[in-house]
């Protein structure tokens, strides 16, 4: 198993600009939770667990992270985050906050009960979908990465598909040798990804009072905007194979005429 802790140290914004629950700053309180994991028809495993909690003295968040090196992890990652979660409980952590964590816990609440292990976070912990959220605030719907714009967040890392992620936690659980066979660069690409994404909901929590209607217009413009310019440039592409093609399936000027006179 691999794991690894960070400490990123942050400012927290006034109480003016943190996500408020129920009238009340949380962000001091909260764990922000985020999965990576491979299922084929049901879930079979977790191959990235990451968390984040704010230290009040560090003034840092402080993100864990557990990734399985082979089939034997996928059960040790499971308890890994249960005792993650009744330490963090202990000290003094109420509230889960995610981003569209549905899929996160039925996975993980899938998994828990496979291997028997008893564990409620509905009964640990008041959950918060930042997804959610935003519905309730701008009545639209947002995918995670557009959340980041909104709140100035550049991502340092490379984006990672959830196509590549399960394949490689495909390889890993199918064979024993294959994690110890990857490039470091690849671990820490998938690492780095899944740290970016609980440190942000920290970050987009911070801020999230400094987004207006305005801001969520201006994006959806620009978004419009860009997708015209692609469907645009993808027609001109496709228009420009098909004039090439008919070019080609045309005969030679001389051809033409060496026709024209044997006939």
């Amino acid at each position: 198993m691999l794991k690894q802790q960070e400490v990123i140290p942050v400012v927290v914004q006034g109480s003016e600009q943190t996500l408020k629950f129920h009238g009340k700053e949380i962000i001091r309180n909260a764990i922000f939770f985020d999965l990576e994991h491979y299922l084929y028809k049901e879930p079979i495993a977790i191959g990235v667990f990451g968390a984040a909690v704010y230290d009040e003295a560090e003034k840092a968040v402080i993100t864990t992270q557990y990734m399985i090196e082979n089939k034997r992890d996928a059960r040790a990652i499971l308890e890994l985050t249960k005792e993650y979660f009744i330490n963090q409980k202990n000290n003094g952590k109420q509230y889960l906050v995610t981003f569209s964590g549905n899929n996160d816990f039925l996975v993980i609440n899938h998994l828990y009960q496979k291997y028997d292990i008893s564990y409620s976070f509905e009964e640990e912990f008041e959950l918060i979908d930042l997804q959610k959220e935003y519905e309730h605030k701008f009545q639209k719907n947002i995918g995670l990465k557009n959340l980041e714009k909104l709140h100035q967040i550049d991502r340092g890392g490379e984006l990672i598909s959830g196509m590549t992620l399960a394949k490689t936690f495909s390889k890993i659980i199918k064979d024993q040798g294959y994690f110890d066979r990857m490039p470091l660069e690849k671990v820490e690409k998938i690492l780095k990804y899944n740290e970016e994404d609980v440190v942000n909901l920290f970050n987009i929590m911070n801020r999230w009072e400094s987004v207006t209607m305005d801001d969520v217009l201006i994006l959806e413009e620009k978004l419009h905007r860009e997708k015209m310019e692609k469907l645009a440039l993808k027609a001109l592409l496709e228009e420009q194979i098909e004039l090439e093609k008919e070019e080609s399936n045309q005969p030679f000027k001389g051809q033409k005429e060496e026709l024209g006179y044997s006939s």
